[in-house]
């Protein structure tokens, strides 16, 4: 969002009259969608000091930047790390498939997915904000070169009920996937034991801007992710 602001304010410096649009700015009353870079865009184009061609520039180059900024609109915790995580990873692991008691008798929803009727997979995921923001999570969402600080906690981790977590990671421009065996997660030094009192064998990891470089073994390009689950579950019972 600075960027596009950035790049208006270039435009509206190039107005005789931009005095004047900032005060109708500080008095305009919005209704979606019409809002302020609406009516800013409509004005610029309107004047003739934004070109169509250039529009489209700053339309595309926008998207670009915030390709994944629907996924911070998704207010529901289960609504985000369930349906949209793990249909993300359906997409891109096909052979993915939802637990049946007939592959695990004593499953109980420990764990999300099973790959090759043996692999028991917990997928973990968390959205990249602005850690000192208090403003709406798609108004604080961070891209993938921002320098501000961010803490990606993944919660609720139970290693002792699956091979293989899957952590999916969400900026607003880019989707970053890590791959461990459920040891890897339990011995890890930022993996936090106990965060619910009385929930044996239950913590919490947090991924952050100052530890997340550690991590670099275990992040999977998405089209390399059904083979790393295999190699991570090989470590696992190796």
């Amino acid at each position: 969002m600075e960027k596009l602001q950035e790049k208006l304010d270039e435009f509206i410096s190039l107005l005789d009259n931009q005095a004047e649009l900032q005060e109708r700015l500080e008095d305009l009353f919005s209704v979606f969608p019409f809002n302020e870079y609406e009516y800013v865009i409509s004005t610029l184009l309107g004047l003739g000091k934004l070109t169509l061609d250039e529009y489209h520039e700053l339309r595309d180059e926008y998207i670009a930047r915030n390709m994944f900024l629907y996924v911070f609109e998704i207010s529901a915790p289960r609504g985000f790390g369930e349906t949209w995580a793990q249909g993300h990873l359906k997409e891109l692991v096909p052979d993915l498939v939802k637990p049946l008691k007939k592959y695990d008798p004593d499953y109980s929803g420990q764990y999300d997915f099973i790959l090759d009727q043996k692999i028991k997979i917990e997928v973990k995921a968390s959205r990249a904000v602005d850690a000192d923001s208090r403003e709406a999570l798609p108004v604080k969402a961070l891209s993938l070169d921002s320098n501000k600080p961010f803490d990606m906690n993944f919660q609720q981790t139970k290693p002792a009920c699956c091979d293989v977590f899957i952590w999916v990671g969400v900026w607003r421009d880019a989707i970053r996937h890590w791959v461990l065996s459920s040891d890897e997660v339990a011995n890890n030094k930022y993996f936090s034991k106990g965060q619910h009192r009385g929930n044996v064998g239950e913590g919490q990891l947090h991924l952050k801007h100052d530890n997340i470089n550690e991590f670099v073994q275990y992040e999977v390009k998405s089209n390399c992710l059904l083979e790393a689950i295999q190699n991570a579950y090989q470590r696992q019972i190796g």
